[in-house]
């Protein structure tokens, strides 16, 4: 009689799910889903492999390409714009003289000169200790940094530098010698070693605040340890280019 019983209530119950079937349910429903998510994105491409998707670098290079075009463009129409307000502007001679000598500070105007070429360069990539005592160099310590390169414009200007041209572009107040990995980005344009640094100025002050600085030392010790490439040239006189880029100042502001 009881097991009669049992056997009547045990019909009446609802099988239960097994939390590992609804864990594979859901699992299978995701895999779906991304499948389905994957082939609308991809519409019969390959994703990985599309040739229509730049580079990240070929997209750098096209920007910085354009960029140098825009510099050459934008220091035509400033000569057009300053030639014809010279004309009848009413101003006096000594109004014209304090404007060139603004403009020299300034970095816009050539300037020529005596002058000091720096070239740095990388180290050859399976370079190793030249001196004893000296670890395997890792592969920072045979790159160009973003230190050293400030180092060596830091030391020209101490040297007493009119003007200082980094690669094919003046440097003004507002300059910044900033690297990403081992290419180097000057307003706005990109440069791969070996990167070259011009001064004009007097040549035995320059290399004398080149010899004297303290991180360019330190900078010569890896030269001398790993090979980092280290050039100084007299270059006799030179002419160096007015910057042509912009000189408007951005900066960020609040949001109203």
């Amino acid at each position: 009689m009881s097991n009669s019983a049992d056997s009547h209530k045990g019909a009446g119950r609802r099988p239960r799910w097994r939390p590992v079937r609804v864990l594979t349910g859901a699992v299978f429903a995701l895999a779906g889903l991304i499948f389905f998510t994957s082939f609308n994105t991809a519409k019969g491409t390959n994703i990985r492999t599309d040739a229509s998707l730049l580079k990240l670098s070929d997209l750098i290079q096209e920007r910085s390409h354009k960029n140098g075009e825009l510099d050459e463009s934008n220091g035509t129409l400033r000569d057009d714009v300053e030639s014809l307000a010279q004309r009848d502007n009413g101003s006096t001679k000594a109004d014209d003289a304090r404007l060139k000598a603004l403009e020299k500070n300034a970095g816009t105007k050539k300037l020529n000169g005596e002058a000091v070429t720096v070239t740095l360069a990388d180290a050859p990539p399976d370079a190793s200790a030249k001196l004893p005592g000296y670890p395997e160099p890792q592969p920072n310590d045979l790159v160009i940094h973003q230190q050293d390169l400030q180092a060596v414009v830091n030391a020209l200007w101490q040297g007493g530098a009119e003007g200082i041209k980094v690669m094919d572009q003046r440097l003004i107040s507002t300059s910044a010698v900033r690297c990403v990995g081992n290419t180097l980005i000057l307003q706005g344009r990109v440069y791969s070693p070996p990167y070259k640094v011009t001064a004009v100025g007097d040549p035995d002050k320059l290399k004398n605040a080149l010899a004297a600085s303290p991180e360019i030392q330190n900078y010569m010790l890896y030269v001398n340890a790993y090979g980092l490439g280290w050039k100084v040239d007299d270059d006799g006189a030179v002419t160096l280019p007015g910057y042509s880029g912009t000189v408007d100042l951005h900066y960020a502001k609040p949001v109203e």
